[in-house]
């Protein structure tokens, strides 16, 4: 699933997953999942209002990792996208989105067409 970077005054302060991401890959019953951050493992929590309009992770150490791979400086001008890979149960490997995905995330227009050019990953 491709996710986003959210930001706020050109900081990031966590992940948009979307609603339609929630309701695929988060049952209601969890209340926390496992990121890998490249060797990195970490466990976020997920908000009740994960599922009911805000579907956002919040964690300090995630946006720790964000910054020290230096995508708070594109965060000002466009949400970044992001690769979250299922990778076992509530469990999900976050990295750079693949250029295949982006075309494919571009033309079903869940993402700016500027954004490819903003972000690097191309």
């Amino acid at each position: 699933m491709v996710v986003k970077t959210q930001c706020n005054s050109g900081e990031v302060t966590g992940l948009h997953v979307g609603a339609t991401n929630a309701r695929r890959y988060f049952p209601r019953d969890v209340f926390s999942i496992e990121l890998q951050l490249d060797h990195l493992r970490i466990e976020c929590g997920l908000s009740p209002d994960f599922w009911s309009g805000q579907p956002e992770i919040h964690d300090r150490r995630l946006c720790a990792w964000l910054q020290t791979k230096q995508l708070s400086s594109k965060c000002s001008r466009t949400p970044l996208p992001l690769d979250m890979i299922p990778s076992g149960k509530n469990s999900f490997r976050l990295g750079p989105c693949r250029p295949a995905k982006l075309q494919t995330v571009l033309a079903q227009g869940r993402l700016a067409p500027g954004t490819l050019a903003h972000s690097g990953a191309a």
